[in-house]
């Protein structure tokens, strides 16, 4: 007997607020399979407000009060039985984050939840990375966001050690160029000692900034992208204008500028654990939620 349930998780980042909505195929005898039915983002960036100012302005409250709202009505067209709101950098962050947590609710109410960075890396490892980490491999997972990143190293197939830290890419935009040099420094050195020992390092990326060069290299999906292009392609895009990236390669205005941090986050992630290839296997926060939910680990 065949039973499907839906399920929804709503990401706000500091870049963009995203609603996954996923069937869940229950067949008796087979593990449940999570199938991606609908994704809406829209374009908020929360960061530009949070790692400037220190709060949300009253137009991205207002516009976050709406998307919720939207993404409710959603859900009930879509008959979703249960959903989660997980907010991450820029909420946890942000002095009047609790407050708009409570303005949201009252006024659509949608249940947001705070996470914290270490919780943040633990839902986005549950994705299911089965087929990539199976086996003796190892691998460092790098999940960019606009506010922070999440790294796990994978071992033999197991968590060996994960972390977060402040490097994301509307941060790095925000910040100056003396605050960036220092958490890279930071991340160099937690990425060197932890991978010493591995050999053959592979990366997983995640986030929507990859996706997006995963797309346009033009790879078959499950084949990933060698070092040497994803470096030719940071050059690239390095050297052309932000509104070149927008008109010559077609890129959405909240993703033009953010795309060449996040390149440079992942080549760094690459140089300094010795890898030379990365895989792109389109999860992330969301689907992590959508899974952890299933299985009542939220």
């Amino acid at each position: 007997m065949l039973e499907i349930k839906k399920y929804g998780a709503i990401d706000i980042g500091s870049n963009a607020i995203r609603l996954l909505i996923s069937n869940i195929i229950l067949k008796e005898g087979r593990d449940p399979q999570f199938k991606k039915s609908s994704l809406v983002r829209v374009p908020i960036r929360l960061g530009a407000d949070a790692f400037v100012s220190g709060i949300i302005s009253e137009e991205n409250t207002t516009r976050m009060i709406n998307a919720m709202e939207a993404f409710k009505l959603l859900m009930q067209v879509h008959h979703v039985e249960r959903y989660k709101a997980c907010a991450t950098s820029a909420m946890r962050e942000a002095k009047n984050g609790a407050e708009i947590v409570e303005k949201v609710f009252n006024q659509t109410g949608v249940k947001i939840n705070i996470i914290g960075g270490k919780e943040e890396a633990e839902i986005i490892s549950s994705t299911d990375l089965n087929e990539l980490i199976s086996g003796d491999s190892s691998y460092l997972y790098v999940d960019v966001g606009g506010g922070s990143t999440e790294f796990t190293i994978f071992s033999g197939g197991k968590i060996i050690t994960s972390k977060s830290f402040k490097m994301g890419t509307v941060r790095l935009l925000s910040n100056k160029k003396s605050v960036n040099k220092e958490i890279f420094t930071n991340v160099e050195k937690w990425i060197k000692k932890k991978t010493k020992n591995l050999k053959n390092v592979s990366l997983i990326g995640s986030g929507g900034n990859i996706n997006k060069l995963f797309k346009m290299s033009g790879r078959t999906e499950g084949k990933p992208i060698s070092f040497i292009y994803l470096n030719a392609q940071y050059q690239f895009l390095k050297q052309m204008s932000y509104q070149e990236r927008i008109s010559e390669l077609s890129l959405n205005p909240d993703r033009a500028d953010v795309i060449v941090p996040a390149t440079k986050i992942y080549l760094s992630a690459m140089k300094w654990s010795g890898a030379r290839k990365i895989y792109v296997p389109k999860i992330g926060l969301s689907d992590g939620i959508i899974k952890s939910l299933y299985y009542n680990e939220l």
